[in-house]
């Protein structure tokens, strides 16, 4: 009786993969270091720079778990350290350091969530994988074309795209809970998308990737709302939304590192923050489970755009 030949075992995890996080890794590490060689004397406090990590951690938590709003955290945490403290933080400075944070914050977390998706232990990855990368491709050629014009043609946000961004926010968010609260234990997955879902994510990249040259997000919280509405499963909307905000801050940060000096010392405290965020933050969408998250996004989505209408 001939005996089968051992079989190799399958890897955790593709090679491309383990190549890419090497990588990137690498050069998550360089920029740390280009950072702290940029940053001039430290001149914050103990509890200054335990509370700017936080800031960090905070900000990549929410923004990495779901896709949506995590750079709404640094205009109120910045202006208070701004008013009540050493740390000296102009408004315009604000998106350019959002910009730089998220790229090293949403990298690790569009990391963490590819690592999920392509682990062969796992086999709930929600959608088949060649629709994942054709809806991940749509968003991300409508979207950065849009940042990288807005980018090019303004330099501040008429007021209508203020209004307009914000207003879709309040209003796709509000439309998440409504349908949630509708839906209530009755919520089928959906795994594949219709032609009207990729006609509405083209519409909302593009709307998203002039919000994002103008505030530093936009297009992860819209198109991450509108699947969370259609109900496509937990790990392609947050994975998707995480990849194209990362996509989208690196190809718009050159604008921001060749502009207005930045506060490097500042950064050199927030970035730790968010890279750790951005790793932990896929356990934090596990552990509110699907509907939870939904609910989350939808309301943290809405209260922050509503407190931003309101600031205007």
């Amino acid at each position: 009786m001939n005996k089968l030949p051992p079989q190799k075992p399958i890897p955790a995890k593709p090679l491309w993969l383990v190549r890419l996080t090497a990588c990137v890794a690498a050069t998550l590490l360089v920029g740390l270091g280009g950072v702290w060689m940029a940053a001039p004397e430290l001149t914050l406090t103990t509890g200054e720079g335990i509370f700017l990590y936080l800031v960090g951690f905070g900000a990549a938590t929410i923004a990495n778990s779901s896709g949506v709003g995590g750079g709404v955290v640094f205009l109120p945490a910045f202006e208070y350290l701004s008013n009540g403290g050493h740390v000296a933080v102009a408004l315009s400075q604000i998106v350019g350091m959002s910009f730089v944070i998220q790229s090293f914050g949403m990298t690790t977390g569009s990391l963490r969530w590819l690592s999920r998706i392509f682990d062969h232990a796992h086999t709930d990855t929600g959608i088949p994988p060649h629709t994942f990368w054709r809806l991940l491709a749509l968003v991300v050629g409508c979207s950065v074309p849009a940042l990288l014009a807005t980018q090019a043609l303004h330099t501040s946000p008429p007021e209508f795209v203020l209004y307009t961004f914000k207003a879709t926010s309040v209003g796709l968010g509000l439309l998440v809970l409504i349908t949630t609260y509708l839906a209530h234990g009755r919520i089928t997955e959906r795994s594949t998308p219709t032609p009207m879902d990729y006609s509405v994510l083209a519409a909302l990249s593009l709307v998203g990737g002039v919000a994002t040259a103008f505030f530093s997000v936009g297009v992860g919280e819209l198109v991450a709302l509108y699947m969370f509405m259609r109900s496509f499963p937990l790990i392609t909307t947050a994975a998707i939304a995480v990849i194209a905000s990362a996509i989208n801050v690196i190809a718009g940060v050159w604008t921001h590192l060749h502009g207005a000096p930045l506060p490097w010392d500042v950064l050199l405290f927030v970035i730790p923050g968010a890279i750790t965020g951005g790793y932990f933050a896929r356990h934090f969408a596990y552990m509110l489970g699907p509907i939870r998250l939904k609910v989350f996004a939808a309301i943290w989505i809405t209260l922050s755009s509503t407190y931003l209408l309101l600031m205007s």
